[in-house]
């Protein structure tokens, strides 16, 4: 019996032994079999990795379809690489598939698939993952929850961000940075400074988003200085390379040298003189402020190869200034050229006159780059070579963008074909391309030269619905054209939509009361425009002058003129000086017109004189108006005005002598006074007429009509009412 126990016993270990024996053997098999299994993965999704780094993404998804077994690393390699190249539809296709086979995403793809479907707008989309985040709990993670503001900022309305700020903000400081962005990419500058100033930290990303924000907004660069001077003060950071490019930037939008000069000198404390963004800004700066000399040694500074971008910025400063033979002279200097290089110079040649040079320089050019198409297209519109422009237009076809179309409307405009213009306008709206603010600027211009209101008021509607209506370039263009239609009330109402009037959309409204004899309400947007802190420039004076002269505010009138260059630094050109003539000689001072035009400084042109004439004849001086007249003679040896008039005031005085002299003088020069002419708008069609003109198509059914009205009147009116009445 023991035996018998002993040796079951023994049969028993053994037994157990081999089992122990096989099961660590299986064991060990399988620890291997998965550790081959993992190395595999990691190796792959490695390759894909680089695959994608290399911008190989066909060999990147072939890899990732060929494994037998992925894991959530696998997935998120993928939809990242994918989004990296911008190619969000794949990325966003891979997230459904890896839905659908129940792999479940971690906090790296959440935010990698939150951030692809804000970059493609996907809504909807969005919407759902973030359904399966709040299931997830992967909120409260600093990555995703920062994706998923990303995402809401970009696709939804503000106020649904805000909602997401509001529950993950704690504990979370970048919320507060992209809370921060959100608000200044849409120009909402009170919300995002009350945001800034809630933030219970600030770095310098936070300073220099708010500073941007306000550069970037129109009236907003002195703001964003006293930003930059409190970021200093408080001490809290340091700026870095974007804050000082921008900073450098506001400074020469404002013209500021003195202060540029100091955010220059904190560039070279901070090592960032030899950046090549804080380069070009610096060198466009100094070319701002004038300062061309500076901005050259900035440029030689910088050194050669790496600073192509620094090249083209003193190149558009030195384009921008007219000193066209130091442009050609970097230009030519340069190793390497780019299409930017090339544009410069093509539009700085047009720019001065220069059109053969910008054709040439053109014609080396490759490859031709769409924007410099555009450029040449306008060059080719200035030079009255509108066919060649209208070839290179034709030569966009498929790839035009709203400069090309702009560039040939404009072009268009410019060699008085104003139809073209606008026909090419209802072209570009059924194609829908998009708008710009030129595009409106340069149609109500073509309006303005046809008078056509209907025209003008329908293209005001398609404004209404774009976001350029507070433009401020757009708004003068429509205030513009409003005026010369003589729609003021329309003028005015289109001036006070501007969201902050600069000294043209001023002149403009200055201008078109002028035009239409409202001196006094001219005189008075004046001293409103100066009690705002806008200065005046020369073209304003023009308009106030022009006011005064209509109005006969001789005093006002001369007041401001003395005031020009006293007060406000603008010196006085010949269009100035002839205002104030006519404004004299109008108001019935001839003598002192005259004397005011001996003691000018600069010598009197035919306009002056023809002022000077026109005030005699009225006033019935005729020592002033020989005089006149002589000078014109001098100046224009057959001068049809000075024949009419001097004609007509020997007339008026009965030397008839003198006057049957002169006209026989006038007949034998053959002579003719251009007559003066009328025009109608009519089911958008502009019709003109003048004395005697049978030209137009039913000039025949018009004097009918005429002659019958005329008839009709007569029958009806007895003729010793109408010799007796007042009627003009």
């Amino acid at each position: 019996m023991t035996l018998f126990l002993r040796i079951n016993f023994v049969g028993t270990w053994k037994r157990n032994r081999w089992k122990r024996k096989e099961r660590f053997r299986l064991f060990t098999t399988q620890l291997q079999s998965s550790e081959h299994h993992i190395d595999y993965v990691i190796s792959t999704n490695i390759s894909i990795a680089q695959r994608f780094k290399m911008g190989n993404l066909e060999e990147a998804r072939h890899l990732f379809d060929q494994m037998r077994q992925r894991t959530v690393s696998s997935w998120n390699t993928m939809i990242s690489g994918y989004c990296q190249w911008g190619r969000y539809p794949e990325a966003l296709n891979l997230v459904s598939l890896m839905h659908r086979f129940r792999v479940t995403l971690n906090e790296v793809s959440f935010s990698a698939v939150l951030s692809a479907c804000a970059r493609s707008e996907s809504l909807l989309l969005g919407k759902q993952v973030h359904s399966l985040l709040l299931k997830s709990g992967y909120e409260r993670f600093g990555l995703v929850g920062s994706a998923l503001l990303y995402f809401y900022v970009q696709c939804c309305g503000i106020r649904e961000a805000e909602v997401v700020f509001e529950e993950l903000r704690d504990g979370n400081q970048v919320l507060w940075s992209l809370m921060l962005a959100g608000y200044v990419q849409r120009d909402m500058m009170d919300d995002a400074t009350d945001m800034f100033e809630k933030m219970p930290s600030r770095d310098v990303v936070a300073w220099t988003t708010l500073i941007s924000g306000y550069a970037k907004r129109e009236g907003g660069c002195e703001r964003a200085l006293d930003l930059f001077g409190s970021m200093r003060r408080s001490s809290e950071v340091v700026p870095n390379e974007f804050t000082l490019d921008c900073v450098v930037r506001v400074c020469a939008r404002l013209g500021v040298l003195c202060v540029g000069r100091v955010v220059h000198g904190l560039c070279i404390k901070g090592g960032f003189d030899f950046d090549n963004s804080i380069g070009g800004a610096l060198t466009e700066f100094y070319c701002d402020c004038e300062a061309i000399d500076d901005a050259k040694r900035v440029y030689e500074s910088m050194g050669g190869e790496t600073c192509l971008n620094v090249a083209n910025s003193l190149i558009g400063g030195l384009v921008s200034k007219g000193r066209m033979e130091e442009a050609e002279f970097v230009f030519n200097d340069l190793r390497d050229t780019n299409s930017v290089s090339f544009n410069l110079m093509i539009k700085g040649y047009a720019m001065n006159g220069q059109f053969e040079k910008s054709k040439r320089i053109f014609e080396k050019m490759s490859p031709k780059t769409l924007t410099s198409i555009n450029t040449m297209i306008s060059v080719s519109s200035k030079s009255g070579e509108l066919d060649e422009a209208v070839k290179l237009f034709e030569k966009t076809k498929g790839e035009r963008n709203y400069v090309t179309w702009n560039s040939m409307m404009s072009g268009y405009i410019i060699n008085g074909r104003h139809k073209e213009a606008l026909n090419l306008y209802v072209a570009m709206r059924r194609l829908s391309v998009d708008y710009s603010r030129s595009t409106f600027s340069v149609l109500f211009r073509a309006c303005s030269c046809l008078c056509s209101f209907r025209q003008g008021q329908l293209l005001h509607a398609h404004l209404i619905k774009t976001p350029f209506q507070v433009n401020v370039y757009v708004g003068t263009a429509l205030v513009d054209f409003y005026s010369k239609c003589g729609h003021l009330a329309d003028a005015r109402s289109s001036f006070n939509s501007i969201f902050s009037p600069n000294v043209a959309a001023w002149t403009a409204l200055i201008n078109g009361y002028a035009y239409h004899g409202l001196g006094s309400e001219a005189v008075l947007l004046f001293r409103s425009m100066s009690h705002q802190g806008v200065v005046p420039n020369a073209a304003t004076f023009v308009g106030v002058l022009s006011a005064c002269n209509h109005a006969g505010l001789v005093g006002e009138g001369l007041r401001i003129f003395h005031t020009m260059q006293r007060c406000y630094g603008v010196t006085p050109t010949i269009e100035h000086f002839t205002c104030v003539v006519d404004l004299l000689g109008r108001s019935g001072h001839v003598k002192e017109a005259e004397e005011f035009i001996i003691r000018m400084p600069i010598e009197a042109d035919a306009i002056i004189w023809g002022a000077l004439l026109n005030a005699s004849w009225f006033w019935k001086d005729m020592e002033v108006g020989e005089k006149a007249a002589e000078k014109l003679f001098s100046l224009d040896p057959n001068p049809t005005f000075a024949f009419v008039v001097l004609s007509n005031m020997y007339a008026i005085l009965g030397r008839w002598g003198q006057k049957t002299k002169l006209r026989k003088r006038l007949q034998s020069l053959e002579l003719r006074k251009d007559p003066g002419c009328s025009w109608i708008e009519l089911n958008n069609d502009i019709h003109l007429f003048s004395v005697e003109d049978k030209t137009h198509p039913y000039s025949d059914v018009i004097y009918a009509t005429v002659d019958h009205i005329t008839s009709t009147i007569n029958s009806i009116i007895p003729f010793h009412f109408i010799h007796n009445s007042n009627f003009g």
